[in-house]
């Protein structure tokens, strides 16, 4: 199979990662795709290839000629639970550049690479999911340079350790991975945006979960006395600034960001997450919170209010900066094949930066993809065919 046919192999299996389920991984498909992924790489005649007792697949594809390095190539196999339910891909050939028609009402347009992609061959939802190239577009290129090194007129390349992981959309990714066991001197992982996008720093991560505990009374003679827990969420939530969220920050600025509020009048809770590039910034992010939860509870009652901050993940850029020659590598490898590497910062976070403090140093590398963990998502034949190439270069000239 191509790299195409392997995509739409693989997305087509639901693999929503669930966040508040305890096992890894924490939904059964990843299991199944796993499964699939290590009897490829059996059929393919890698002999240890293997899901570990945490849903983790390991490979390792020996160096062929005198290539002493060992380089690691890292996708993860979830899918965020942005928009849930089966992958049912939709192929477009010879896309005219227009605007996409779904269904559901959903339309693809008003962004401004869609022109550029006329010509290629897009891979779009049916409109009820997500596509899921985040990151089987990683799995897929992976797989089929995998191939590629295993056929018998192979090129010449380094030892090539291959890893896919579980739960990476809800933040475990690499909870579990074994780092020696791996055995490479460095890796990439392969779970960016659009073709060319080479990544060395992202986003320091918490999460936040605000509590509130309320007073509930009758409304008929609750005055003075009710403290409605919803409306005290909301107060909180308005102390925070108001033009630090996603919606209006970009590059390198950070922000809180509401992503849950549920409760009623005597029990509330807020999840969002914390993002900031500069670590100072992050910290001082961090401490607002704890001081918009300490000034609420001495207005209303000590414990009204209760503030509890988890990190997530830290900038990988903090690893890598003593070791650029593993990014220019990547980059001379995007060159080779006729792409410009674009280096931007994350906004997000990958397996990569948790690995990079685990001591495996991994920078991260596009997909070819677009529009992730929505029903827009949207990757071409000819940037996972060029990805391909381009992991080949790399573990070619490592």
């Amino acid at each position: 199979m191509n790299v195409k046919e392997k995509f739409l192999r693989y997305v087509q299996i639901e693999t929503t990662s669930e966040a508040e389920c305890p096992t890894c991984p924490s939904s059964p498909n990843q299991l199944v795709l796993a499964n699939l992924l290590v009897s490829e790489l059996k059929t393919m005649g890698i002999a240890n290839a293997h899901v570990d007792e945490n849903g983790y697949v390991y490979a390792t594809i020996p160096a062929k000629g005198n290539h002493p390095a060992k380089v690691g190539l890292i996708a993860h196999m979830d899918t965020s639970d942005g928009v849930r339910g089966a992958t049912n891909p939709v192929c477009i050939p010879n896309y005219d550049g227009k605007a996409i028609t779904l269904k559901n009402g959903v339309v693809i347009d008003g962004f401004d690479f869609l022109p550029s992609l006329a010509g290629q061959e897009l891979i779009v939802t049916s409109g009820d999911s997500v596509l899921g190239a985040d990151d089987k577009a990683g799995v897929a290129e992976i797989m089929a340079l995998a191939q590629r090194l295993t056929a018998p007129d192979a090129p010449e390349h380094c030892t090539v350790c291959i890893g896919f992981t579980p739960d990476e959309e809800i933040g475990r990714g690499a909870d579990l991975f074994d780092v020696p066991g791996f055995g490479a001197d460095y890796a990439y992982t392969v779970d960016g945006g659009a073709l060319g996008e080479l990544e060395y720093e992202n986003f320091n991560a918490a999460s936040c979960k605000v509590t509130v505990k309320g007073v509930n009374i009758h409304p008929g003679s609750a005055k003075n006395q009710m403290k409605n827990a919803l409306l005290l969420g909301m107060e909180w939530n308005s102390l925070l600034p108001p033009a630090e969220t996603p919606a209006h920050t970009e590059g390198y600025e950070g922000f809180y960001h509401l992503m849950h509020m549920s409760g009623d009048e005597e029990l509330t809770t807020l999840a969002y997450i914390i993002r900031d590039h500069d670590a100072a910034k992050f910290d001082a992010r961090k401490a607002t919170v704890q001081r918009i939860t300490d000034y609420l509870n001495a207005k209303y009652g000590e414990g009204t209010f209760s503030c509890e901050i988890r990190d997530s993940y830290r900038n990988m850029r903090e690893m890598l900066e003593p070791r650029m020659d593993i990014v220019e590598k990547a980059g001379d490898a995007f060159r080779a094949c006729g792409v410009t590497p674009i280096t931007t910062p994350i906004r997000g976070g990958t397996d990569g930066a948790r690995l990079s403090y685990m001591g495996l140093l991994c920078p991260n590398l596009s997909t070819g993809g677009y529009n992730f963990h929505g029903r827009k998502e949207l990757i071409t034949v000819e940037a996972m065919e060029k990805m391909v190439d381009v992991l080949e270069s790399i573990v070619k000239n490592a």
